[in-house]
């Protein structure tokens, strides 16, 4: 059982700082940002994506653009993204910011089984265009959004689904796993009982057969 509950958890907890990059990244409409995610040297052969994160319970991609192998950049639209696998890094740039872009967005690697991605979160503000910002894995610090505003804080922007799943699923098998225990107990509690009065309506028979064999050798032991 507990090889079941470490193989489901290796399956569905999240590869952490298997790929790692800016949290947040904010800019002016019409604006031109750019970041990194750098990835760790087991994934430097596998196919690089940039997508849209959608959906309300589980997550999943839209518009997902994925990288050249030959490490040439690939355009789609106001989108364009580059994978420099000499460095580990997968280059994305935005180009002319609508407010329509504005939300959550994933870094992400295609391996077998659940794929390795980072989750950025993209701000965008109206107003007048700004010079374009770019952000890489190293830096923590957010795009500055006007002279006289601070910097954002940075948050940790974690699809729920992704945290509580394997929780529920070990809990689940936790659970599973005590009930099966619990019925084992009873099935063989059970069986003793049933061995245990077996036993006693044996002696009982038993001691009636020999009274009855003793009476009829000697009709004065029991009269």
């Amino acid at each position: 059982m507990w090889h079941l509950v470490l193989l489901w958890g290796c399956l569905l907890l999240p590869g952490y700082a298997a790929m790692v990059g800016p949290k947040e990244i904010s800019g002016f409409e019409g604006d031109t940002v750019s970041l990194q995610c750098t990835y760790k040297e087991e994934l430097r052969t596998r196919r690089k994506y940039w997508c849209r994160e959608s959906g309300f319970i589980l997550s999943r991609c839209s518009g997902t653009v994925y990288a050249k192998e030959d490490g040439q950049e690939t355009t789609e639209g106001r989108v364009s993204i580059r994978d420099s696998p000499q460095t580990l890094t997968l280059h994305v740039t935005l180009r002319k910011l609508t407010l329509k872009d504005a939300g959550k967005y994933f870094c992400g690697v295609s391996k077998l089984g659940l794929d390795e991605s980072f989750l950025v979160s993209l701000l965008v503000f109206p107003g007048t265009s700004h010079p374009s910002t770019q952000l890489d894995a190293t830096s923590a610090k957010d795009t500055q959004l006007s002279p006289s505003s601070s910097s954002s804080v940075s948050r940790v922007s974690i699809p729920t689904i992704r945290i509580l799943a394997p929780v529920l699923v070990l809990l689940a098998l936790l659970l599973a796993a005590g009930l099966i225990a619990l019925g084992s107990y009873l099935l063989r509690w059970r069986k003793e009982a049933q061995l245990a009065t077996e036993t006693q309506r044996n002696e009982k028979v038993h001691l009636s057969h020999l009274k009855q064999r003793l009476s009829e050798l000697d009709p004065g032991v029991f009269g």
